[in-house]
């Protein structure tokens, strides 16, 4: 157990570590019809957004009551809809550049602890790095998901408090850091006194990211020494 971490880093997954453009539109189709019968005919902003949000807007927007029950059926659609794509997840996304070797950087640091702030359900969470083994230097157990608020800045202080609790110390705001690639994983941070870095891999430019007041906004992972200097500071 690691007991003096200096950082503690939380990644988003989608468009900042790896990219399965247009997959999640094919899940959720899937799950919509296998959990209520309904064929998926208006689509949701996903980026930036948790999995509570977008379920609830998905349903709303097909007409349909979205109560507890209902969401955990269209979840349960959802984790076997990529269940059944995951031995070929390699072939229908790709890691974005930088990625492994940002991970693996941090991993062999024993001043910084790894997991993640993500939209992402655990199971999904899994499968999307596992296809590409991003999985290893992350602690996967101390995550914030999006199973767990519609809100994203929700997630900053529950990854915090379960990081805290596991790795027996608490984790000053200043000593934490949020990376992701949209203005949702910014103010996320911001919000809870984290530091924010922005990668410019998804669909927001790098002057929407600074404007929403990223500390440091990279073009990509690949530039492991900026990445290193975003988080060590």
């Amino acid at each position: 157990m690691r007991t003096r971490a200096h950082r503690l880093v939380l990644w988003d997954i989608d468009h900042t570590l790896v990219d399965y453009t247009g997959l999640g539109s094919i899940w959720y189709a899937a799950a919509l019809a296998g959990a209520t019968g309904v064929q998926m005919h208006s689509r949701p902003h996903y980026g930036g957004h948790t999995e509570l949000a977008i379920s609830t807007e998905i349903l709303t927007l097909h007409g349909i009551e979205a109560d507890e029950a209902t969401i955990q059926q269209l979840w349960r659609e959802l984790i076997a809809a990529v269940d059944r794509d995951a031995a070929t997840l390699a072939g229908k996304g790709r890691a974005l550049d930088g990625a492994a070797a940002a991970l693996a950087e941090f991993g062999a640091h024993d001043g910084i602890v790894q997991t993640l702030v993500t939209g992402n359900l655990p199971e999904i969470s899994r499968h999307k790095l596992a296809a590409f083994g991003l999985d290893t230097h992350l602690d996967l157990e101390i995550g914030g998901y999006g199973s767990l608020s519609a809100r994203r800045s929700d997630l900053v202080p529950h990854a915090v408090s379960a990081a805290a609790d596991k790795h027996g110390m608490k984790f000053a705001p200043e000593a934490v850091v949020v990376i992701g690639d949209t203005p949702d994983d910014v103010r996320a941070a911001l919000d809870h006194g984290a530091i924010a870095v922005a990668v410019a891999t998804g669909g927001h430019p790098a002057t929407e990211l600074a404007d929403a007041g990223a500390h440091t906004v990279l073009p990509d992972l690949t530039d492991l020494a900026a990445v290193r200097a975003a988080v060590l500071g």
